[in-house]
């Protein structure tokens, strides 16, 4: 088991639970998981799957990303053009493409409001022709989440 720190994840999970208040055995029973395999993984005998770190995270209200992290699984990064966001978005499977765009869009309008330009190729990242432009209102609702129809 070389190079795997699981160590460090066993303790970052039992931190995390600790402030989450929450025995053992109820981020056990909440993640789905049973209560000698979470207590494995708090001690860094067991390395979990990618789907328990998934639930670990969501039984915590973490990200996920951050026990990929905290696993070695993903890497830390801290991308300044938004792209780990825009990742996320794209490769959540609870969201169907009509979410993901619309999430995209209304990201993408907050980053240029405060300041910051488009995604990494200089525009909007993955934005139709039609969408919303400096001059339109990013805060008006739109009913259908599309862009606006002018």
């Amino acid at each position: 088991m070389a190079s795997l720190n699981v160590g460090n994840l066993g303790e970052f999970l039992r931190e995390q639970r600790r402030t989450a208040q929450l025995s053992l055995r109820q981020l056990a029973d909440a993640a789905g998981v049973s209560n000698p395999y979470l207590s494995q993984i708090e001690r860094g005998l067991r390395k979990p799957s990618a789907e328990i770190l998934q639930q670990l995270a969501k039984a915590l209200r973490i990200s996920a990303e951050t026990l990929y992290v905290q696993a070695g699984i993903l890497d830390e990064r801290r991308s300044p053009d938004g792209a780990g966001v825009q990742t996320a978005i794209l490769t959540d499977p609870s969201l169907n493409e009509r979410q993901k765009q619309v999430l995209l869009q209304i990201y993408e309008s907050f980053r240029k409001e405060n300041g910051h330009g488009g995604g990494p190729d200089g525009d909007t990242a993955h934005r139709s022709d039609d969408g919303p432009e400096d001059g339109d209102d990013p805060h008006e609702p739109e009913a259908d989440g599309g862009p606006h129809a002018t």
